[in-house]
């Protein structure tokens, strides 16, 4: 009789620890969601109810003009073209360089190994912006200015990816290596064949997380670009922030909600490789 008393306590407190994660897990994804639901809902009301008071959250009348407006006032292809292309190669960039120098300092000897990680380590904790004017020194003496590859080349090698893959490749067992080296692999041979398969889920963060973090990214392009047809999404919505003035700040959010949408597909279809990579990389 006592056991089954006891089993009955346990399993009401298991219960109301589930229901208390639960409750917590919701409070979490509405104050992360409100902020963003909110910024579509506004973007769907008409210029004159934007500053309705008391506010409603679902717009009376939903008005898909602001979305129309912001094609006619800025060229929302060529800023996602642009965008795209830096993102993008920026992510593959950055996975294949990370990968390359994990796998240095996760399996490879040589003079000074661990004070060079430390050093790459250290640069996590420098702000782009102290490092801003020398990076555009040097990006104006290559001839580099105002272009694309200004915003590409700096930002390739990766302090927090070359760490992650470093992690990532001390998971993966030693042995393989050595068997490798057995059958008369190069170390370029056994990176390539055995160690590189085995670490596309660590890469593949390093390729999601490059590419929500550039895809937002605007100080940089501020600083390096100046011609409007090397801008990227961030610079072209700021010249949408006129029609704040005018009571128009649904036109401002739909080009927000607008520039979401690609890096939402992204994470979409990245959030498996990113959970896996995390937890079968980091972890270990």
């Amino acid at each position: 009789m006592t056991t089954l008393v006891t089993s009955r306590k346990q399993r009401r407190e298991r219960h109301s620890g589930s229901i208390g994660r639960v409750i917590f897990l919701l409070v979490c994804a509405l104050l992360t969601l409100g902020p963003v639901l909110w910024t579509l809902s506004t973007s769907l009301r008409p210029p004159g109810e934007a500053f309705d008071l008391p506010p409603q959250f679902l717009p009376l009348n939903p008005d898909f003009s602001s979305y129309t407006g912001v094609f006619e006032q800025i060229d929302m292809l060529r800023l996602v073209i642009n965008s795209a292309l830096v993102t993008g190669l920026i992510a593959v960039g950055q996975m294949v360089s990370a990968a390359m120098a994990g796998y240095a300092f996760a399996r490879l000897e040589f003079r000074g190994k661990k004070w060079i990680f430390a050093l790459i380590l250290a640069t996590m904790m420098i702000p782009v912006q102290v490092t801003i004017v020398p990076v555009f020194m040097l990006v104006r003496g290559m001839g580099l200015a105002d272009t694309l590859l200004a915003l590409i080349i700096p930002a390739i090698p990766t302090a927090f990816g070359t760490f992650l893959m470093r992690q990532y490749f001390m998971g993966i067992p030693a042995e393989l290596a050595e068997a490798a080296q057995i059958d008369g692999a190069s170390p370029w041979q056994t990176f390539r064949s055995i160690y590189l398969p085995l670490a596309m889920p660590g890469m593949a963060i390093v390729g999601v997380l490059a590419f929500n973090y550039h895809w937002n990214e605007f100080f940089r392009p501020l600083i390096m670009t100046i011609s409007e047809e090397n801008f990227t999404l961030p610079l072209g919505l700021v010249t949408l922030q006129g029609n704040m003035g005018t009571g128009s700040i649904s036109v401002v959010l739909a080009g927000v909600i607008l520039s979401m949408i690609p890096a939402f597909i992204v994470f979409l279809f990245g959030q498996r490789s990113l959970r896996e990579g995390l937890t079968a990389g980091v972890s270990k």
